[in-house]
């Protein structure tokens, strides 16, 4: 900001008899923000800072022109700068497994393009909305990202609408009226007026065709979209997104569906809710700038994203109020779903409704569209042959179009939503052998929640017992035909969604089995690292003692000393995953980064000494602890084999001195090498929308090259390290030995046994390989092949996919398979 500006604001500031305190309360800007504007020292602010202050002293139309004059003039002349830099957070949150020795081992041991306010035909008055070109490195990579962020938001929405069978045979049809007065803001403040102007009226009736049009009439660009349960509102949000994207002039900002039913505002800001989600359905942009910020936070900072917030009323209860207050903290656009009473009782806790924002509501279908629409699902006349053109809906219809008894009204109430009236036609029209007349049977259907259930009941055996998918369409899960087998086992995965406070909606590969008792993960880490360590020590011995390089020492020697040290590690793993389990560190995510050796830290935009640091930490703590373990063997060792006659004060002596030295030994090398290899980490090239399975298979591969790289790094680092603490503590504790035969076999065990049990234990694809591919169906609670199950029901339409993650089709469709599977 230029010295005339600052000059501006503060005499703006002064006129209107307000503090920078003052002023910092009434606009949502920090104080300091404010002082560095005055004096003209601030080059990286944001234009919605300016309009924030702006709004708050009231200017006129001329002065708010003069005071973002630098961020509205042509690109040479912007001051673009990167946003401020995030805090690092270490990319493996678990310590590093302990290397073993065999048993002769030694003792020893910017503001940025602002968003574009959508409006048609604004008044005179409203400040027209600055469209900023790209004017550093920095803002152009951001403009290249949000360009590559459409086309991928348009190609993953486009593939669902087409999976979710929208236009087959024509969209239901959704159409909305004007939300009720109390839930919306006041009209000047929807359209961005200055005092003394006169709201024109909005055009917020509509239908599916022009939700568009409708949203751009809307100055501030904030709208929420509420309805009944079932009513349309995901869909529209769908055909909101593809519309903008479809539009001739790319949007900025980029609109991007996000599921908010996870979101805690008490414990994560908006800005890291949503710059999360972008990481997860988009690795790629985990890419960091100068700056230290990822792509997806910096995309989010530039408001070059449209947030449409799916699922207001999916929040848990207690926390919707908050939700909304942090909502009306912000100013930029966005589109808000809900249902209409739980959007109503938060506007009454939070005292008022979401800020700016106009409200639409659905509304219900009638007759006349269900006439239009059943018959036409209807293909199994077609298909049968019959010649008098008569459908499976024609008497239903007319029932309900007479209305004359209590059924008939019933069933019009049950089938006013669309997701209602899609039950239905999957198991009528799509299923033979039934008849909708059933549904008018008054003794088995005696009210609207009878016939609700009934539906909802019939949906999943009504697509398992349809005829098999196409091959190309993923004939691979076609095995899963038993509608009881998948009733279990959906049942137990929306079970385990759930489990908490409130009910989750993202099905994520890497979460299924975190509902376990912690107790059970504890014993699964526990077997899984004792299989690992146990495995390696015989593999190790073994090569050795076919070598040559070590002595044989019989079978049965070999096999107990290998599963003492197995379960001496194992334990030490168990109460590693124990204390990360008391901290909330234990829930893997996919990795987002794979290793690069060529200017590392210049493409990540890190600070690498930072980075090293951070991981060093992290892991020097865990291995230590694992060198603990290991330690523990020796000393058991030292007891059991016959020609050790050591004193107990002997043996004390040594246990201690093996504490110490290996703990620091492990605990260096896992330090070490996780802090070095942090440094040489680079996003993955997905530059294309993530899917579950693609996901999946990333991280599987991922997590093979992580093995293939930790095996010789942990091992080396075994040796190197074991040589620096000997000569450390050469003397002060007395002789210590550090042979070269029993490093590198101390490596070479700790190499693949621990890098195994790390990958296995504290990687998200470990953690879904020896959970949810083997402990789950060994207790019949999911499939072996939990892959092509998971893809299957994807393919018949029970699940639906929001980026990285599966849904299910719908909420009350997941809250009725859990209470199923409950009872």
């Amino acid at each position: 900001m230029t010295d005339e500006q600052g000059a501006l604001l503060r005499r703006l500031r002064k006129r209107a008899r307000l503090t920078q305190e003052q002023l910092a309360e009434r606009s949502t800007v920090s104080v300091r923000t404010i002082r560095r504007l005055e004096t003209g020292r601030s080059t990286d602010h944001r234009l919605r800072t300016l309009h924030l202050l702006a709004d708050a002293l009231g200017v006129g139309t001329e002065e708010r022109r003069q005071l973002t004059d630098t961020l509205d003039r042509a690109p040479e002349d912007a001051v673009v700068g990167p946003p401020e830099p995030a805090p690092s957070a270490p990319a493996s949150e678990s310590p590093e497994p302990a290397p073993v020795a065999p048993p002769d081992a030694p003792a020893s041991g910017s503001p940025e393009p602002a968003p574009v306010a959508p409006a048609s035909d604004p008044p005179e008055s409203a400040a027209p909305a600055p469209v900023v070109q790209p004017a550093t490195p920095s803002a152009g990579v951001l403009a290249d990202a949000a360009a590559s962020l459409a086309r991928e938001v348009r190609r993953r929405w486009q593939r669902e609408e087409g999976h979710r069978r929208v236009h087959d045979p024509f969209p239901l049809p959704v159409r909305w009226q004007p939300a009720p007065a109390g839930l919306m803001d006041r009209p000047e403040n929807i359209q961005r007026l200055q005092p003394g102007d006169t709201p024109r009226a909005l055009r917020l009736s509509g239908d599916l065709r022009g939700v568009v049009a409708a949203y751009r009439s809307i100055a501030s660009g904030r709208l929420v979209i509420l309805g009944r349960a079932g009513s349309g509102k995901s869909v529209l949000a769908i055909k909101f997104a593809l519309d903008l994207l479809a539009a001739p002039a790319a949007p900025v900002p980029v609109p991007v569906i996000f599921s908010i039913g996870s979101w805690d505002p008490t414990t994560t800001t908006l800005r890291d809710f949503l710059a999360g989600l972008l990481l997860r359905d988009h690795p790629h942009l985990a890419r960091r700038i100068p700056g230290g910020s990822t792509l997806a936070a910096a995309l989010v900072d530039a408001d070059l994203i449209l947030p449409v917030l799916d699922g207001f009323d999916e929040i848990a209860k207690a926390l919707r109020a908050a939700a909304l207050e942090t909502l009306n903290a912000t100013s930029c656009p966005l589109v808000l779903t809900s249902r209409r009473d739980e959007y109503a009782r938060a506007v009454r806790a939070a005292h008022a409704p979401l800020v700016w924002a106009a409200g639409i509501e659905l509304t219900d279908l009638g007759v006349e569209d269900l006439a239009a629409y059943l018959p036409r699902t209807d293909r199994l006349v077609a298909r049968g042959g019959e010649g008098d053109g008569t459908g499976v809906w024609d008497a239903v219809l007319e029932r309900l179009r007479a209305r004359d008894t209590a059924a008939s009204t019933r069933l019009a109430e049950v089938l006013r939503t669309p997701l209602m009236v899609i039950l239905a036609r999957t198991m009528y029209s799509e299923a033979p052998g039934r008849e909708p007349e059933e549904l008018l049977d008054t003794a088995r259907f005696p009210t609207a929640g009878h016939l609700e259930e009934h539906l909802l009941a019939g949906f999943v055996p009504a697509v398992y017992r349809r005829r098999a998918l196409e091959r190309a369409d993923g004939g691979r899960g076609q095995r899963y035909r038993d509608p009881d087998q998948a009733l279990r086992w959906l049942g137990y995965l929306a079970h385990s969604l759930s489990q908490g406070t409130h009910d989750q909606r993202d099905l994520a590969w890497w979460r299924i089995g975190q509902n376990l008792r912690t107790a059970t993960r504890v014993l699964l880490t526990v077997l899984v690292s004792t299989v690992c360590m146990a495995a390696a020590t015989l593999l190790v011995q073994g090569v050795a003692a076919a070598s040559g390089h070590s002595e044989p020492i019989g079978w049965g020697a070999s096999v107990s000393y290998a599963l003492l040290v197995g379960v001496c590690s194992g334990t030490a793993f168990g109460i590693t995953y124990a204390a990360l389990t008391v901290v909330g560190r234990t829930a893997a995510v996919p990795s987002r980064v794979r290793l690069r050796l060529s200017a590392a830290g210049r493409r990540t935009g890190r600070r690498p000494v930072r980075t090293f640091l951070t991981r060093f930490g992290f892991m020097l703590l865990g291995g230590s602890v694992l060198g603990v373990g290991y330690s523990w063997s020796v000393a058991l060792m030292s007891v059991l084999k016959i020609d050790y006659a050591l004193s107990r004060t002997e043996l004390m002596t040594i246990v201690l001195i093996n504490t110490l030295l290996y703990g620091l030994i492990i605990g260096l090398t896992a330090g070490l090498v996780f802090g070095t290899l942090a440094v040489f980490e680079s996003p993955m090239d997905i530059t294309a929308a993530a899917t579950p399975i693609r996901l999946l298979s990333v991280n599987r591969t991922a997590a093979g090259r992580q093995l293939l790289v930790l095996v010789p790094a942990l091992g080396l680092g075994v040796v190197l390290c074991g040589y620096a603490v000997v000569f450390l503590f050469q003397g002060l504790l007395g002789t210590l030995l550090w042979p070269l035969r029993g490093a590198v076999l101390l490596g070479a065990t700790g190499g693949l046994g621990g890098a195994a049990a790390y990958v296995l234990v504290f990687t998200a694809w470990g953690q879904w390989l020896t959970v949810s591919r083997v402990w789950l169906p060994m207790t019949r609670r999911l499939p072996w092949d939990t892959v092509a199950f998971l893809e299957d029901a994807y393919q018949r339409g029970v699940l639906r996919q929001a980026g990285a993650v599966y849904q299910f089709r719908h909420i009350r469709l997941q809250r009725h398979l859990a209470r199923t599977y409950r009872e």
